[in-house]
């Protein structure tokens, strides 16, 4: 693992692969992995980016990793994809949705599946975004599988959100403003060109008008590039009025307890189960499933086993 470490701190993207890689399929390994890179990040601005399905959120992505690239900046982008039923990979590829930009210097494009996970992200999702800021990349974007209102999760990794939304979805504003709407730190209407935009627009200033911090709503074509520049250089203002000359304690401190708590349960689930066997686990599984226990006491039951297991090596 140091050599790997090594090698994505130089940069190599071969490494950089084969860490997330890493992440994505080898906990005992991760943990082993992201020790060594972990006080070399913080430097990249993370972006995040969600909005309905349908959106545009691929070719706005696209268009403004090329237009970070035209500034001279190295840029990362995970594209967290749904997971195939059959293999348990992303069912839509980096090739096929950022074709336009992967094959760009400076830039590294990664799909990850969700693996059924809930908020539009993959498990492995942050260690990715830590792996891309060690490996010296300016910005990341995440741009997420678009599920709705439990997108809301993203903002637990990424410092900046666009919320993109399209005109003539009739009510969805209404259905999304006690979720993902207040996560936006800018709105981006794509797809401005068609009717209903100024409906849509009206809509967010009287969500605006409601809220106590004014964002900032920004009209693109990103099929045309119409628009993007804007977007990019309301991105960027916003950056220069939260420079990472040190951290925002509230939110980092939220984001570090999340991951904390996200990995714990991970590895405390994954060594009950170990210490169950998995013949009384997976009976465990079949008496909830047969509506015999409920989860509440099977979460008891694997609870118990753990305790013995400590109390038989003198654990207190």
């Amino acid at each position: 693992m140091n050599e790997l470490a090594r090698q994505v701190l130089s940069g190599d993207e071969r490494a950089l692969a084969r860490a997330i890689s890493v992440v994505e399929n080898d906990a005992l390994t991760a943990g082993t992995l992201m020790p060594l890179l972990y006080s070399h990040t913080g430097n990249a601005r993370i972006i995040g980016i969600t909005g309905p399905p349908g959106a545009g959120k691929s070719t706005l992505t696209d268009r403004l990793v090329a237009g970070f690239v035209k500034d001279g900046r190295r840029v990362g982008v995970i594209a967290v994809d749904p997971t195939s039923p059959f293999s348990g990979g992303a069912v839509l590829g980096d090739r096929i949705r950022m074709r336009n930009i992967s094959t760009l210097p400076g830039v590294f494009v990664r799909s990850m599946a969700t693996r059924g996970a809930m908020g539009g992200l993959a498990p492995a999702c942050m260690d990715a975004v830590d792996i891309m800021d060690a490996a010296g990349m300016d910005i990341v974007l995440i741009e997420t599988v678009g599920v709705g209102q439990d997108e809301i999760e993203i903002i637990r990794v990424s410092e900046l959100n666009l919320v993109v939304l399209v005109p003539g979805l009739g009510d969805e504003i209404q259905a999304m403003k006690a979720g993902i709407m207040e996560i936006a730190d800018i709105f981006v209407i794509n797809k401005a060109d068609r009717d209903g935009v100024e409906k849509l627009e009206s809509q967010l200033q009287y969500l605006n008008r409601l809220s106590s911090k004014q964002i900032p709503i920004v009209r693109t074509v990103a099929s045309a590039n119409g628009g993007v520049e804007e977007l990019r250089n309301t991105i960027l203002n916003l950056f220069e009025k939260t420079p990472r000359t040190g951290p925002d304690e509230r939110r980092d401190f939220e984001r570090a307890e999340y991951r904390i708590r996200n990995r714990f349960t991970q590895r405390f689930f994954v060594t009950a189960k170990e210490l169950m066997g998995e013949a009384e686990y997976n009976h465990l599984v079949s008496q909830v499933a047969a509506r015999k226990l409920d989860p509440y006491s099977a979460s008891a039951a694997i609870l118990e086993a753990l305790k013995k297991a400590g109390n038989q090596h003198g654990t207190p």
